[in-house]
This record gives C-alpha cells, sequence and structure tokens, in this order.
C-alpha cells in the first residue's frame, strides 16, 4: 500500500503548529503545538485524534525549533505516527511569503531554500521562521519530500492592473513592490467548498471571500482565479483587522515622521501592533467588542462601525470587479463565528441581490452553510476554512503516488 499521510507545519518564530492527516479520506490523525520556544516554560500539547486517547500537554524548556520538532515526533511516536512511518509520504510547510516567484506548491530544494531566504525583507517576521522549520524537518527526515505551500500563491492569478501600485516602475521592480495578498491557501480552500455547496464547479463560480480573523483580508475570485485582494505588500493593508490599521493614506507616516517625530520602528509598531480595532477601543476580541456595544459603550461601537464601514466598501468594490457575483463567503474566527458581523456586512445592500435570512445567521454550526433567503439573488454562505487540509491536499497531489 502506498504512503497516504501528509504532515503539515506551521513554523512561526517562537511556535510550531502541526496536523498529521491520511489523504486516503483526508482524515487527521494527530493535531498540535509547541509554544514558546525557547523559554523555560515552553509548551507541548498534542492531540492523537487517531487512537481517540486524550490529548497529552507537557511544559518544559525547548530550546529551538529542532528540538521542538523532536519532541513533536517523539509524541507523534507514542501514538505509532512517528517521523519515521513509512506511510509518511511528505511534509507540507506553510511559507507565507513566495513573492512572484512561485505560483503553486513547490519541492523543496537548496534553490528554493535561497529564494525564499532572498524574500525576507518583504517578510522579515515570517519568513525567517518559516525557514527555520523547513531546515529543521529536512535535517530530521533528509529522504522525506518537503514541500512548501505558499500564502501568496493562489493571488498570483491578479492581473498586473490589480497588483501593481501606481508608483515608479523602475523603483517598483528593483525593490519589488507590488500587491502579493495573503491567506491565500484560505481562500483557495474557502472559494472551492463554496462552489461544492453551491453544487457548481468552481471555474463556473464568481466568490468574493470575506476571511475574518484577527488578520482579515477580502479576496474575488472569478471562476476559481483570484483576480483581486485586500493585503497587498505587506499584511497591513485592506480590511480594519484586531491590531493592524488596514488602508490607509500613506502620508500618515510622513506627518507622524516630521510632526510627531515618530521612528521607522515606532510607526511600524504603532500600525500593525496598536491600530485597528484595538487601536480604536482597547480590544481586539470581536466577542468582547460586540458585549461592550451591546452595553451601550460608544467607543466600541465606533470601532465596530468603522470595521464594518471598511468591511462593506470591499464587498462593494469587488462587486464591481467581478460584476456578477454567484456567492458572498464568510470565514475564519470572526466570519464564522459573528452572527452580528455577518448582518452589518450586508445590510442595505438588498439591491445588489443580497438578502440575509437572519434565523439562519443565528445558527452556530461547524460546516458549511447557507445564511441567505431563498430568493437571494447572491448566495451568502458561512465556510469553514481548513489551511491545514489545504496544505496536506497540495503538497500530496504534488508528490503522493509518485
Amino acid at each position: 500500500m502506498s504512503a497516504t499521510r501528509v504532515l503539515v507545519l506551521n513554523s512561526g518564530s517562537s511556535s510550531v503548529k502541526y496536523q498529521l492527516l491520511d489523504m486516503r479520506d483526508s482524515s487527521r490523525l494527530a493535531v498540535g503545538l509547541v509554544e514558546r520556544i525557547g523559554e523555560q516554560s515552553s509548551r507541548l500539547k498534542h492531540t492523537p485524534l487517531a487512537t481517540g486517547a486524550d490529548p497529552r500537554e507537557w511544559t518544559g524548556p525547548i530550546a529551538d525549533h529542532d528540538a521542538a520538532l523532536k519532541a513533536v515526533s517523539e509524541e507523534l511516536s507514542k501514538d505509532g505516527l512517528g517521523l519515521d512511518s513509512p506511510e509518511l509520504v511528505a511534509i507540507g510547510h506553510r511559507v507565507v511569503h513566495g513573492g512572484k516567484t512561485f505560483t503553486e506548491p513547490t519541492v523543496i530544494d537548496e534553490t528554493v531554500l535561497a529564494e525564499i531566504e532572498r524574500l525576507i525583507p518583504v517578510a522579515p517576521l515570517h519568513n525567517p521562521a518559516n525557514l527555520t522549520g523547513i531546515r529543521t524537518a529536512r535535517a530530521l527526515r533528509p529522504d522525506l519530500p518537503q514541500v512548501a505551500v505558499f500564502d501568496t500563491a493562489f493571488h498570483t492569478t491578479m492581473p498586473e492592473s490589480a497588483a501593481r501600485y501606481a508608483i515608479d516602475v523602475a523603483t517598483a521592480d528593483a525593490h519589488r513592490i507590488r500587491r502579493y495578498g495573503f491567506h491565500g491557501t484560505s481562500h483557495a480552500y474557502v472559494s472551492r467548498a463554496t462552489a461544492k455547496l453551491l453544487g457548481k464547479a468552481p471555474e463556473d463560480v464568481n466568490v468574493i471571500v470575506l476571511h475574518l480573523g484577527n488578520g482579515a483580508s477580502a479576496s474575488a475570485v472569478r471562476g476559481g482565479r483570484c483576480v483581486d485582494t485586500s493585503m497587498g505588500l505587506t499584511p497591513l493593508e485592506g480590511l480594519v483587522m484586531g491590531t493592524r490599521s488596514g488602508d490607509m493614506d500613506p502620508a500618515v507616516i510622513f506627518h507622524l515622521m516630521r510632526v510627531g517625530k515618530m521612528s521607522t520602528d515606532e510607526i511600524d509598531t504603532l500600525l500593525n501592533k496598536k491600530s485597528g480595532l484595538i487601536g480604536l477601543c482597547g480590544d481586539n476580541d470581536m466577542r468582547e467588542i460586540r458585549r461592550r456595544v451591546d452595553e451601550g459603550d460608544e467607543q466600541a461601537k465606533l470601532a465596530f462601525d468603522i470595521y464594518i464601514h471598511r468591511l462593506k466598501k470591499y464587498i462593494g468594490a469587488y462587486y464591481a470587479v467581478l460584476g456578477r457575483v454567484d456567492a458572498i463567503a464568510f470565514t475564519a474566527g470572526v466570519g464564522e463565528n459573528a452572527a452580528p458581523v455577518r448582518e452589518a456586512a450586508v445590510a442595505g445592500l438588498e439591491e445588489l441581490g443580497l438578502l440575509l435570512d437572519p434565523e439562519r445567521n443565528a445558527v452556530r454550526a461547524d460546516g458549511p452553510r447557507l445564511i441567505s433567503r431563498a430568493n437571494s439573488r447572491v448566495t451568502i454562505a458561512v465556510v469553514p476554512t481548513d489551511e491545514e487540509l489545504e496544505i496536506a491536499t497540495q503538497t500530496y497531489a504534488l508528490v503522493g503516488d509518485n
């Protein structure tokens, strides 16, 4: 029997998330998280789904990513699922930035590693951590195919009219300044899952995907291909997010430097970590914000209204970009769970064919579901994202059964 298991690794600067999947039926065999790597209080949480055993959790010093992955391998081995298993066909790695170079999942070799490293200046927070995870995994299993799946890849189908900024072309090209977009694995998965929910092929459906979590992005997907997305050179552009500002007049930065006497690093911290919802009202948890709104908190209400205003603008813009919209899909933590956000986002858009069913919208459920009225010209749906399954699927499609 051929090997069918794929280990998915998402390596952050101080964490490693992992899932082991069997691609015969896309089932999860184990999931886990190592966090606070490099600290005395490092923690590993492992859930062996294949055996049905209780989750295991322990804390203690984990010095680096090499030690973290060895610990993960040991936990998997306890369940007969170790990295040395002959049933493991590949390891799929989430890589945040692939630039223009990587348009599809790619088997990792030294040339690929060098290019991911070359892209560090446009992804300084993410690509170094992704590289560390890749190198550690390759050292542990040098004989096993390792595949990079890029957050930016799904968005490389954007036309130049959407991907280019209106700045001097030579300067932009010299510094690789363009709109790349992120959350691509989520947008790819959700756009296809939405088509399936409608009983249609992806190439026959135009979808606006709203990935709303602490980080948030929108995409316009025409016939299975992304034609526009809200994030740009970095994940800072676009929607109002938990701690990020989203769209803003670039001259604000010059003003803060000249008048506010703020440094580049201070402005970077302000816009990425102290803005968005947390900057507007002191909270970046939508549940807490909604609680405050319901209690009459004006600051929370203003933050919510600004969030919805920006979201609604992107829905309208992408409606115009696509020309015909078959469905709008809400996904990720806020999109899947915050009924008030979904209701407010489409309120007043009835003339565009968006008719929400309040009772359907209020239902909490795990799977994909329709929340629009039966007579809504545009389907409104909640489609839970599954980035790990998307990474595993792309990895297995590339190297499985070879």
